[in-house]
C-alpha cells in the first residue's frame, strides 16, 4: 500500500505518463475529504479504443518498470480502463464514456491537484 505522501508523487508520476503520450483532459482527485474508502483518482480521455489501450499499457508498464503493479480489476471495456494502485486509482476513458458516467461531477466536492 502507498503512504500519502508517496501517493501525491504517484499521482504527479501518473500525470506526466499519461501527458507523454497524449492523453486529453487529465484530472487528478484528492477524494479524501470526501469518501471514506478511496484516496485518489487520476482520469484521462483518449482520442481512440487503440489511444486508451497504449495510455493504460504506457503507464503499467512505466510503473512496472519502478516496482509498481496495479492490483488486478475486472470488467475492462473498449471504452475504459482502470488500473488500481491502492490509494491511486487511474480511470482512462474515450470521451463518451466519460461524459457518460461523469466521475468529475459525482465528485465534485473534491480537490482538484
Amino acid at each position: 500500500m502507498v503512504k500519502t505522501k508517496e501517493a501525491v508523487e504517484l499521482v504527479g508520476r501518473i500525470k506526466d505518463l499519461l501527458w507523454e503520450k497524449k492523453a486529453e483532459n487529465v484530472v487528478a482527485l484528492d477524494l479524501r475529504a470526501v469518501s471514506e474508502s478511496l484516496d485518489y483518482f487520476v482520469v484521462a480521455s483518449a482520442t481512440s479504443a487503440p489511444h486508451l489501450e497504449a495510455l493504460g499499457r504506457h503507464v503499467q508498464e512505466k510503473l512496472e518498470e519502478e516496482g509498481l503493479f496495479p492490483r488486478p480489476t475486472e470488467g475492462q471495456s473498449p471504452r475504459w480502463v482502470v488500473l488500481d494502485y491502492g490509494e491511486v486509482v487511474v480511470h482512462l476513458m474515450t470521451p463518451e464514456a466519460r461524459e457518460y458516467y461523469d466521475l468529475e461531477g459525482f465528485w465534485a466536492d473534491a480537490e482538484r491537484l
